[in-house]
C-alpha cells in the first residue's frame, strides 16, 4: 500500500496565506453600492462670520452631517446588524451621476443654501439686503440636447445669443419664441469661475416649446452690509439651510438664541421661510446626541408617515438611541426662532 505524500508545511502556510488575502480583498473591494452612517456635528460658529460682529453668547449652534462612502461587503454586513448604517444602490444614491458630477450638484446646493440662509437672516432681522441676479444654474441636462457634451451641471448660464436677463422666467420667455433648429450661443461660468461659449441648436423641449434642454433654477446672490463669509469646507447638500440661518441671524442681530445650549439640527430653509425635509435623519440624530447636543430642531412636514416626515424619523431614533436630547420639529424658520426666544 502507498503512503500518502506529505506536503510541505511552507506550502500549506502559503497556501493558508493566500486564501487569507483573497478572503480580505473579498471583504473590502468596493461594490457599486454606497453606505450611508452617521457623520460629524460640526460647530457653525467657526464657519460663519458676519463681518464686525462677534457671537459671545454661551453654546453653540451645529449642523450635522452623514458619512457617504463606496460600500464593501464589510460595511454591508455591518449595516445588518447597525439600524444607524443604510446601504444604496448607485441609482438611488448618485441619480445616475459620476463622482465629478455628483460632487458639482451638491456643492450648488451648499452654495444655495448659504445664499437663502443670508437672505433669511437679513429679512427676518429686518436689515437691508440686495438679491443679485446672476443667471440660471443648470441642474440636468436632456439626451437630445446639442449643449450635452458641452454644459456640465451647476455651470450658470449668463447669457443667450448676447442677451442677458433679469431672471430666468425672462430667459425662457425669450428662447421658447425662438425657432427649433435655428443655432444658438450660449454663455457660461464653471463653478470654479471660468467663463465659457458654445453653439448649439434650439430643440424641442417635453412640453412641446422651444429651448436647448436644460432643468434650470435661478442663480442669485445676496449682497449685504456687513457682509457674511460662510466656510463650510468640503461639506455639501442643502440639508444645514436652517442652521446657517440661525447663526447668521445670532451673530447680526446680537440675540442670545441658545441662552447656554448645544443645540444642533438639520433641514433646508427655502425662499418662503418654510425648512424643508432632508435625508438621514437617523444618522444625523446619531451624530448629534454622541457629541452631547441638549437640543435637536427637525423639518415636520405634517404627516403621520415616517418616511416624508423627518420629525416622526427623529423621534424614533431617538428612542432607540435612549437619548435625553430633546427633539424639536419645525415647519418655518420663524417656529425655530419662536422656540429658542422663548
Amino acid at each position: 500500500m502507498k503512503k500518502n505524500k506529505k506536503i510541505n508545511p511552507k506550502l500549506k502556510w502559503g497556501i493558508s496565506i493566500g486564501l487569507i488575502v483573497v478572503a480580505l480583498l473579498a471583504l473590502f473591494y468596493p461594490t457599486s453600492y454606497y453606505v450611508e452612517m452617521p457623520g460629524t456635528t460640526e460647530p457653525l460658529g467657526k464657519m460663519v462670520k458676519v463681518e464686525g460682529k462677534k457671537d459671545e453668547h454661551k453654546g453653540d449652534f451645529f449642523l450635522t452631517t452623514v458619512q457617504i462612502a463606496r460600500a464593501n461587503l464589510a460595511t454591508m454586513i455591518y449595516s445588518h446588524f447597525n439600524s444607524f448604517t443604510s446601504i444604496y444602490s448607485e441609482q438611488e444614491m448618485t441619480g445616475g451621476l459620476n463622482d465629478a458630477q455628483f460632487n458639482r450638484v451638491n456643492q450648488f446646493y451648499m452654495e444655495t443654501a448659504q445664499n437663502t440662509a443670508i437672505y433669511q437672516a437679513f429679512k427676518l432681522a429686518n436689515k437691508p439686503y440686495e438679491l443679485k441676479y446672476e443667471g440660471v444654474y443648470v441642474l440636468d441636462i436632456a439626451k437630445n440636447s446639442t449643449f450635452k457634451n458641452k454644459l456640465e451641471l451647476a455651470d450658470t448660464i449668463t447669457a443667450v445669443n448676447g442677451q442677458q436677463f433679469t431672471s430666468s422666467a425672462d430667459m425662457i420667455a425669450y428662447v421658447s419664441k425662438q425657432k427649433v433648429g435655428d443655432s444658438v450661443t450660449i454663455e457660461y461660468t464653471r463653478i470654479d469661475g471660468t467663463k465659457h461659449k458654445s453653439t448649439g441648436k434650439y430643440i424641442k423641449i417635453a412640453n412641446g416649446k422651444t429651448g436647448i434642454g436644460i432643468s434650470l433654477v435661478d442663480h442669485t446672490e445676496v449682497v449685504t452690509t456687513p457682509k457674511v463669509t460662510v466656510n463650510a469646507g468640503s461639506i455639501g447638500g442643502p440639508s444645514a439651510g436652517m442652521m446657517f440661518t440661525l447663526e447668521i441671524y445670532s451673530q447680526l442681530t446680537g440675540k442670545d438664541l441658545r441662552n447656554g445650549r448645544e443645540i444642533a439640527g438639520t433641514g433646508t430653509i427655502e425662499h418662503d421661510g418654510s425648512i424643508g425635509q432632508i435625508g438621514g435623519v437617523d444618522k444625523k440624530v446619531a451624530t448629534a446626541s454622541k457629541e452631547g447636543a441638549k437640543v435637536f430642531l427637525v423639518p415636520d412636514s405634517g404627516t403621520k408617515k415616517e418616511s416624508s416626515n423627518n420629525y416622526l424619523g427623529a423621534k424614533t431614533a431617538a428612542k432607540k438611541l435612549k437619548t435625553k436630547m430633546k427633539i424639536v420639529p419645525v415647519k418655518t424658520i420663524q417656529d425655530a426662532l419662536d422656540y429658542l426666544e422663548k
